[in-house]
């Protein structure tokens, strides 16, 4: 285990999955569409013609109902994804039979179409073959090498290694062109089978080169090659570092600026020496990456290791191996050694490493707030195992020495009502006076993780995660959903905006701008908007989507009468200075087989002041948190400051708890974790708990759209605290002040009466500030008002269809 715990490495080996596994084989392919693994092909005891998708999300199988000219089994293919099509070409059909056939797989639809290219101008198409490499760069694909055969006889397997190289234009979204025949400059490298090839464009030069490394001509290859696709120019360039041994069927993957190498067929050492031609050769578990930039090899896993405690994928040859973002998944593959072609021995087994620590998320968006919690969502970030949610307080906190909180409180399951537009309802929660909202938004309920799920944090440490684990979805719609995302379809999007400052009455910050909306009183102000949603163009009658915030924490401003400005401003903060980051290792109902070279701590930064201190929240599996209390850390704990870090992540289960107060200001901020750690943490969001006595925000907003304006209708608040005494409602529209601050909204009062309905002008619309912030929308507010003033405010973004609406 030396040289990966040397190596930080914490392979996991997934478990517990469901849905109909693939039996094990070699020879298949794999690519990934979002978080969709698609599986083609390969072979043991037979060759396989199903298609398998595994989804990395809900850790869960399925067979997608293929429709079309479904292609027949194939082993040692190309196998290449364009956006959410995918391209299959070649490979062997059966013993000794080989195929030039060209398939395309429309995977929105699981549509198979078998595609004819053009003949090259000049020579003749690529003939039938196996083991060859084909990689997508742009519109076209290039093929290399492979295997064929001779014999018209099948049976009579007369092999003929090849080193021609192709071109293969693509039609955009569907379709193809043809193949060609580069002119190509410099030594071709020399025939090969079950090598790899990849295609790596560096960031600053932007020339895209393809690397092809190893594969079988003979004996195995440790050869690196490298073609210049601009000017067509191949190259061996020279390497830094140990060279892997020679291997074939090995995989080859980019992440980043890395080709990772794991696997294959390595000659067998004796006595000290390598054997290669006439020697013996043996699968490998070895794993190393080539740097891209630097031409330089590191060894992660070296060929001589055995690991017998089963924290390391074990040998392989034939397996297929992606990159879902930056995490590196393995499935199965043969490690059979001096077995014969039909008496292999194949991996069951499904792993993947984390490569580096997952980015930051994106801000922390306000979904709701109560005097005492606020519903709080973020965007997810592809292949992490957690989040760390962490916030801070205007008024100070007590130490740890104080009155413990009560407990985790109940939430109420928050479900989509399904169909082209969500719906929100009311909803009323215990003993809170300033309640707003339900909204349709991920159930809290199916989005935590079992409580028997722990954090590895140490040897002698551990941290149990906040939640119950996510329920599956069924497998057409997780599929359907995975692929319209993909594409970006039309339909509700949200934001991946930072949040807004809700407030049921002015904050001290705002009482210079505070007066009653009423009358249109020059000293008047906008509540904030705390809730928020979007709505479609597309639809004549619309009620909220699931909850979207803006682009500004809003402070207040003056509002003088329907022709003047409301500004709300910007109050988003840059990241702040960590206290501590837990470097955590997160399971997540898979067997929790990792190695890590140290035990994870807790790493320190200057903390800027008592004031500014950052408790955490937890540790939630999905994007989204109900919060209604924080941990406090140790007096101890808060008084170290930088002399932390060698110390462990606490145990939350020892540390009290703190409620939240009505009317106080509190800073969220959130990071991923994945096996490699906490990444960094998100911008810094604000939002402000709910004074009791004031009316919640006005739920169920409707857009009916006619020829001349459109009428913009809702509900009154779930809980209005007294009698409703007017409604409110504004128009974000363009104004100078845009120009000079993007993130500062303007809005113009368009309704103020009891009505829970109002009429937008033509007039009023053609003055719309159309909002960027995700999709192009019209931004609306509406408030509602009791005997103590206004509470928070419904924000609506209406999404425009741009290529229709002319200046909107």
């Amino acid at each position: 285990m030396a040289a990966a715990a040397a190596a930080g490495l914490s392979w996991r080996r997934v478990s517990s999955f469901t849905g109909p596994v693939p039996r094990s084989r070699h020879g298949h392919r794999a690519v990934a569409i979002r978080e969709l693994v698609i599986i083609f092909g390969g072979g043991n005891e037979g060759i396989a013609d199903e298609l398998h998708v595994y989804n990395t999300a809900t850790n869960q199988w399925f067979l997608p109902a293929v429709r079309g000219d479904i292609p027949p089994g194939c082993a040692a293919h190309g196998f290449v994804c364009d956006g959410t099509r995918i391209l299959v070409f070649g490979g062997m059909v059966e013993y000794g039979r080989y195929s030039n056939d060209l398939y395309e797989l429309q995977a929105s639809r699981w549509l198979w179409k078998k595609v004819k290219p053009q003949a090259p101008s000049t020579g003749s198409p690529p003939c039938p073959r196996l083991g060859h490499s084909f990689s997508l760069y742009g519109n076209k694909c290039y093929l290399f090498g492979g295997l064929a055969n001779e014999s018209e006889d099948s049976n009579n397997n007369v092999p003929r290694y090849l080193n021609d190289f192709y071109e293969l234009e693509l039609q955009h979204g569907s379709g193809v062109v043809g193949w060609s025949i580069p002119v190509t400059k410099g030594i071709l490298p020399s025939p090969r089978e079950s090598h790899t090839a990849i295609v790596y464009c560096r960031k600053d030069l932007g020339v895209p080169k393809m690397y092809i490394f190893g594969g079988m001509c003979g004996c195995r290859l440790n050869d690196l090659w490298e073609l210049d696709i601009e000017t067509m120019t191949w190259s061996r360039p020279e390497t830094k570092g140990t060279v892997p041994l020679p291997r074939s069927l090995h995989t080859a993957n980019v992440i980043g600026n890395k080709m990772y190498i794991f696997g294959g067929w390595v000659p067998q050492s004796a006595g000290g020496e390598i054997s290669t031609h006439d020697g013996e050769w043996k699968c490998t578990g070895s794993f190393a990456y080539l740097n891209l930039d630097t031409t330089e090899w590191i060894g992660l896993i070296s060929d001589c290791h055995e690991d017998k405690s089963n924290l390391l994928p074990g040998p392989r040859a034939g397996h297929c191996a992606v990159a879902v973002g930056t995490r590196l998944y393995i499935w199965s593959g043969r490690d059979g050694y001096r077995k014969a072609w039909n008496n292999q021995v194949c991996c069951k087994d499904l792993w993947y490493l984390d490569t580096e620590k997952p980015p930051a998320p994106s801000q922390v968006q306000l979904i709701r707030a109560t005097t005492n919690s606020f519903q709080v969502k973020w965007d997810e970030v592809p292949t992490v195992e957690g989040y760390l949610l962490q916030l801070h307080a205007d008024s100070p906190v007590p130490s740890a020495a104080g009155t413990p909180g009560t407990g985790v409180p109940e939430t109420s399951v928050l479900s989509s009502q399904g169909g082209s537009s969500l719906h929100q309802s009311p909803q009323s929660l215990p003993s809170v006076p300033c309640p707003e909202m339900k909204v349709d938004h991920p159930s809290q309920a199916n989005n935590v993780i079992p409580n028997n799920v722990q954090l590895s944090l140490s040897s002698n440490s551990l941290l149990k995660i906040e939640g119950k684990e996510k329920a599956a979805g069924s497998e057409n719609k997780m599929t359907q959903e995975a692929m319209k995302n993909h594409a970006d379809v039309t339909g509700f999007k949200e934001s991946n905006a930072p949040s807004l400052l809700p407030a049921c009455t002015s904050s001290p910050q705002t009482s210079a701008n505070v007066g009653e909306l009423h009358d249109l009183d020059k000293r008047t102000v906008i509540p904030d908007a705390s809730v928020s949603s979007t709505v479609s163009s597309t639809q004549t009658t619309v009620t909220q989507q699931a909850v979207k915030t803006e682009s500004s924490s809003t402070n207040g401003a003056v509002v003088k009468d329907e022709t003047s400005l409301t500004t709300f401003n910007s109050k988003s903060e840059a990241a702040e200075t960590a206290y501590f980051m837990p470097s955590t290792k997160v399971n997540t109902g898979q067997a929790n087989d990792s190695h890590s070279s140290r035990a994870p701590q807790r790493q320190t930064a200057p903390v800027k002041s008592r004031e500014r201190q950052w408790y955490d929240v937890g540790i939630f599996k999905n994007s989204s948190a109900v919060v209604s209390q924080f941990y406090l850390l140790p007096e101890e704990i808060l008084n170290a400051s930088n002399k932390m870090e060698d110390a462990d992540v606490p145990d939350y289960r020892l540390l009290k708890k703190q409620d939240l107060f009505p009317g106080t200001v509190y800073r969220f901020r959130v990071a991923a974790i994945n096996g490699c750690g906490v990444g960094p943490f998100s911008k810094v969001s604000e939002f402000k708990t709910c004074i009791p006595g004031f009316p919640g925000a006005p739920s169920t907003v409707k857009i009916t759209k006619s020829v001349d304006c459109i009428h913009l209708s809702w509900e009154p608040p779930a809980s209005p605290s007294g009698n409703i005494l007017e409604y409110s409602a504004y128009l974000a529209i363009r104004s100078t002040q845009l120009q000079e601050n993007p993130n500062q909204l303007v809005f113009m009062r368009i309704y103020c009466g009891l009505k829970t309905s109002c009429v937008v002008t033509a007039a009023q619309l053609s003055n719309a500030h159309i909002d960027y912030t995700s999709r192009p929308a019209i931004v609306f507010r509406i408030s509602a008002k009791n005997e103590r003033g206004y509470g928070p405010a419904t924000q609506v973004r209406w999404l425009q269809d741009m290529k229709t609406s002319g200046s909107k």
